[in-house]
């Protein structure tokens, strides 16, 4: 297959759209954030992972292999407070939301990452990284453990374009820590009692945060990997933090491409516990579908902030309802049968219709405008659908699979039951005896069971509602 070598991207670190070039040519090298196991994940937490994953979907789709890393932060402050909480120990907090994750990331149709690195299994890596550091004199050990030292690093600010002046202005020190900066940061904090702790040359304790995505990433991506990803509250101090550990220690590039997705608002409100209007997924699907849930996610661009809400969240079922129903009128005229192997070049305005798509989300990932070339597609679709064009029908129909399919939001369509299909030949007979009252009953009954009927000169239409 012929890659797509015209994909352009944001990137945070330039501030500039770029065209995608791998270090290695038709391979992709992809780190994004993942989750703090000690609660069930938010809507803005799924916000990134679903945006990545179709990201990298659409990087698989354009020809690319792609290794995608995720780590899974198991051993935090946060953790240690929850467990404190529930009256158990750390471990047991970090086992059941891992489990949680992986539970919740399945019923968002979210493909695995090829690696989940975690961070207790990786803290060998870790340390041999902050010895580095250490013995370059970039790193320095206080009562509380091991800082690295942000003015040995010349670039420090380069991600979020800022200097140190500026950063340190918008700091708050904690009084009680013994660095020589504001904006030092811990690479390994000592234990206190009852804390859980590994043994290291400077003593007992466990590694901050940011040193494990610097570690663990380029143990399995390499020095110099392609893209690193998360949310936009990311970019400092975590991802600052993780150039320049890695760069310092290193002394080449850390990442070449640097993506961000922006905020998700909750009715203008930014998401935060001490509001109180934090919205967890795992609530969300019980009521939505992943594919309603993706759509919604997708409608908006990948890097501007994004509101959720009830009302904005049914706004989207309705927009999508009307894929599901394309697809399901396609089914019914096609009988079930999926055309593969269709070259869509022989059709001019359904293979510009494609290129249209593609050239959408090359142009940095614009998913909305790509969902827009969607409903024009639709809207296309109806004409052949009423007029019962088989040949042309099955060319939409590989269509609009190839492009729902990348962004995964293709609904699954199933046969109709035997039992229903008889129903509506009845209801047909009716109809062509000018027996509307009994037929107009049939149907409400269908209706109250969840299906519509819709009549066109050559068909009858049965169309699933949606939940």
């Amino acid at each position: 297959m012929e890659i797509n070598k015209n994909i352009k991207i944001y990137n945070t670190l330039t501030r500039k759209v770029e065209l995608l070039e791998p270090v290695n040519n038709d391979e992709v090298r992809m780190y994004v954030c993942g989750p703090t196991v000690y609660n069930y994940f938010h809507i803005g937490n799924a916000r990134a992972f679903i945006v990545f994953d179709t990201f990298r979907n659409f990087l698989k789709y354009s020809g690319y292999k792609v290794i995608y890393v995720q780590n899974i932060t198991d051993i935090d402050d946060k953790i240690i407070n929850k467990a404190k909480e529930e009256n158990t120990t750390w471990d047991n907090i970090s086992r059941k939301y891992t489990e949680a994750f992986f539970e919740d990331i399945k019923k968002l149709n979210i493909e695995p990452a090829d690696i989940f690195p975690k961070a207790t299994q990786e803290i060998s890596e870790m340390i041999h990284l902050i010895e580095e550091l250490y013995n370059k004199g970039i790193a320095y050990k206080t009562e509380n453990g091991i800082y690295f030292d942000v003015t040995k690093f010349k670039e420090y600010g380069k991600l979020s374009h800022k200097n140190i002046d500026e950063l340190q202005s918008g700091i708050r020190v904690e009084v009680d820590e013994k660095k020589k900066n504001p904006l030092d940061f811990a690479l390994w904090k000592f234990s206190k009692p009852d804390e859980p702790s590994w043994v290291s040359p400077w003593g007992a304790g466990r590694p901050g945060w940011h040193i494990e995505c610097s570690a663990m990433s380029s143990k399995y991506l390499g020095g110099t990997f392609d893209i690193h990803a998360g949310g936009i509250d990311l970019i400092f101090p975590h991802h600052e933090n993780e150039i320049a550990q890695y760069e310092a220690a290193r002394n080449q590039q850390f990442v070449k491409y640097w993506m961000h997705n922006g905020f998700m608002n909750i009715k203008g409100e930014k998401m935060s516990k001490s509001i109180g209007n934090i919205v967890l997924t795992r609530d969300i699907v019980k009521e939505y579908s992943a594919e309603v849930l993706r759509f919604f996610i997708l409608s908006t661009h990948y890097r501007a902030p994004m509101d959720f809400s009830k009302e904005n969240l049914e706004s989207s079922k309705a927009g999508y309802r009307e894929i599901y129903y394309t697809f399901q009128r396609i089914y019914q005229l096609l009988d079930g049968k999926e055309e593969k192997k269709m070259d869509l070049k022989i059709d001019k305005q359904i293979y510009d219709f494609k290129m249209q798509f593609i050239d959408s989300l090359n142009d940095d990932f614009n998913t909305p405008k790509a969902i827009g070339i969607i409903f024009s597609v639709l809207n296309a679709i109806k004409t052949d659908v009423n007029k019962n064009n088989v040949d042309r029908c099955k060319l939409w129909q590989k269509l609009l699979y190839e492009m729902c399919s990348v962004l995964k939001i293709k609904p699954e369509i199933s046969d109709i039951k035997k039992e229903i299909k008889e129903l509506v030949d009845v209801i047909n007979n009716l109809r062509k005896e000018k027996k509307y009252n009994e037929s107009d009953a049939l149907r409400k009954k269908l209706l109250d069971d969840g299906y519509a009927l819709e009549f066109t000169k050559e068909r009858t239409f049965v169309i699933k509602e949606m939940k």
